[in-house]
């Protein structure tokens, strides 16, 4: 067992605190960039550090942010007044971490199937993450279905990113890092919510098969899986009720009861659906031994991109729009959203094709 076990354990459990999650501002130098261009930013590095700044910076975020997920140049990036990030953010009790997988490469032998990369140097890595503060990762394994054959995901492409997220959480673990394992079933596609139930079960399976062969701490870790939902392009959209008795269902039936907390990626849901849809899972009966959370990017900062529009005038307004995005969540963590923060912005799909950042 890892040196660092007692305190994995501990902020493990500090991220998926009562009514807290995450914000993910892990995009990279090119995600930004598409984020920026909408609003006419350039995508230079002192407008992604003003807009890390805008978001470290917003007072109050703590009472619902318990962890952001930091790009590796926002890491050592620092304030306008020199105070590095990490440090603005472990003073307001926000714990940092750190995007550590180096995006997503062929499966040879697959149909455009794909694995991740960034095994190689990750002990390196995760060693230098720490000594700057960071205290979890994030590692992103993407998996799809097709519609039209039913070939994907194939199991050679499920065990190969389940082998890939062990290996990673291992690595992880040994250096201090909180792993939060990422296989995400991207939502592209025509199926229904009954296919996208079976396959994300799958590979659920294969992947806490990987980490408990991989001998990986689980009290010390969290998972951030897609909820179960139909098909982007789907005739029939399934409701939130209807994703969180389908999502609840699924987890029940591969994910441990030692993990701490399921923070949830919105995938491409609009700011409120993603709010909704979390509510619902926290508001279906039955045994949940996990927080279930959000680790949230596009559906907590859209509305405030929008606000900022690369203004300095604009960054009170940003906050604010942040903080409304952020309590939603948090309400929706604890299964109280009454619904309707935002207005008619927060129902603006966030939706990209194939997404990768």
């Amino acid at each position: 067992m890892t040196s660092y076990a007692a305190e994995l354990i501990a902020n493990a459990n500090a991220i998926v605190a009562t009514g807290k999650g995450i914000l993910a501002a892990d995009e990279s130098t090119g995600t930004i960039g598409k984020r920026f261009a909408p609003i006419n930013v350039e995508n230079i590095e002192e407008n992604r550090r003003k807009y890390r700044q805008l978001l470290f910076t917003t007072k109050g975020l703590n009472k619902y942010i318990s962890g952001v997920i930091l790009f590796e140049e926002t890491l050592y990036q620092k304030a306008d007044d020199g105070t590095p990030f990490v440090d603005i953010l472990a003073a307001n009790n926000i714990i940092p971490g750190i995007k550590v997988d180096k995006g997503v490469v062929p499966l040879p032998g697959t149909d455009g199937e794909t694995v991740t990369q960034g095994i190689d140097d990750l002990a390196k890595r995760c060693a230098a993450y720490y000594k700057a503060g960071a205290r979890f990762a994030k590692w992103r394994g993407v998996l799809n279905i097709n519609d039209s054959s039913g070939a994907t995901p194939s199991q050679l492409a499920i065990d190969q990113n389940a082998q890939a997220l062990a290996r990673y959480a291992q690595l992880c673990q040994q250096s201090g890092l909180v792993p939060i394992v990422e296989p995400e079933v991207l939502m592209d596609g025509t199926h229904s919510i009954e296919h996208s139930a079976a396959i994300t079960e799958k590979v659920l399976a294969a992947t806490y098969k990987a980490l408990s062969d991989h001998h990986v701490l689980l009290e010390g870790t969290l998972l951030k899986p897609n909820m179960v939902r139909s098909g982007e392009a789907a005739a029939v959209q399934a409701s939130p009720a209807e994703i969180g008795v389908a999502t609840v269902r699924v987890l029940q039936h591969t994910v441990p009861v030692a993990v701490p907390g399921i923070t949830f990626l919105s995938g491409g849901l609009s700011e409120e659906n993603a709010s909704l849809a979390l509510d619902a899972l926290n508001k279906v009966p039955g045994k949940k031994p996990w927080a279930l959370t959000f680790s949230y990017g596009r559906a907590l900062q859209q509305s405030c991109l929008k606000a900022w529009g690369g203004k300095d005038e604009n960054i009170p307004a940003a906050q604010e729009t942040l903080m409304v995005r952020a309590k939603a969540n948090s309400e929706a963590a604890t299964g109280v959203y009454g619904g309707g923060a935002g207005g008619a912005a927060a129902k603006e799909s966030t939706f990209v094709a194939n997404y990768s950042y």
